[in-house]
């Protein structure tokens, strides 16, 4: 079988890899991961059937490209929101503000929380796909250099926080769990309908503004 190109122009053996991801990423938007097959790829991607199972193992392995994916584009949507939080401009990192003032810090943490219940809202199928591979028993190991590069930006902006005094001193690991545990349950109580997609980004913040206070009434 021969890779046949078609609607989408010719790809070439070593730029097909990244077609097939980029055509697979569309359609995931638009049908959601359980619709996302090795025949309907290639079909769009103008190849054979058979030829994305030169690059790609299975059905899988496509996908956990496209997650990959998914993640970049998080990474580029959180450096955008931070950057318009704090009036930075462009911003170089997950972990940007870490350099801001004392005023802009403030906004750090509560425009990447902001930020990942934005993003899944509004893409929930890359969301669902995300949770699937990462939120699991035993994350894809395909996935681990970018989930380590996130994880490490996020805990550098905590550290930062707690060295001007914002954030009270602890554990910065259990500090970025409990953060991820907020944002992942109100994401997911949003896209369930438990909240009202109307009033999502509202009640988002609210709850961002008051996890940021504390709850505990100090003696």
């Amino acid at each position: 079988m021969t890779e046949r190109p078609a609607g989408r122009g010719s790809y070439h053996h070593g730029a097909l890899p990244e077609a097939l991801v980029g055509v697979a990423f569309e359609l995931l938007d638009e049908v959601g991961q359980e619709q996302v097959t090795m025949r309907e790829v290639a079909r769009r991607a103008g190849v054979s059937a058979g030829a994305p199972f030169r690059h790609f193992a299975d059905r899988r392995a496509l996908l956990t490209a496209v997650a990959d994916r998914v993640l970049a584009d998080f990474e580029a949507w959180q450096r955008a929101e931070v950057a318009t939080a704090t009036g930075a401009g462009e911003a170089a990192g997950a972990g940007a503000g870490a350099g801001a003032g004392a005023g802009d810090r403030r906004a750090v943490l509560r425009a990447l929380g902001l930020g990942f219940v934005r993003y899944a809202v509004r893409h929930p199928h890359r969301f669902a796909l995300v949770r699937s591979r990462v939120f699991a028993p035993a994350p894809q190991p395909e996935l681990r250099e970018r989930l380590s590069g996130i994880d490490r930006a996020y805990t550098e902006v905590i550290v930062a926080d707690q060295a001007a005094g914002l954030l009270r001193p602890g554990d910065p690991v259990l500090v970025g769990f409990a953060g991820q545990a907020l944002v992942y349950g109100l994401a997911q109580m949003i896209l369930d309908g438990y909240l009202p997609a109307d009033k999502a980004e509202e009640v988002a913040a609210q709850v961002l503004d008051t996890f940021g206070r504390g709850i505990a009434n100090p003696r």
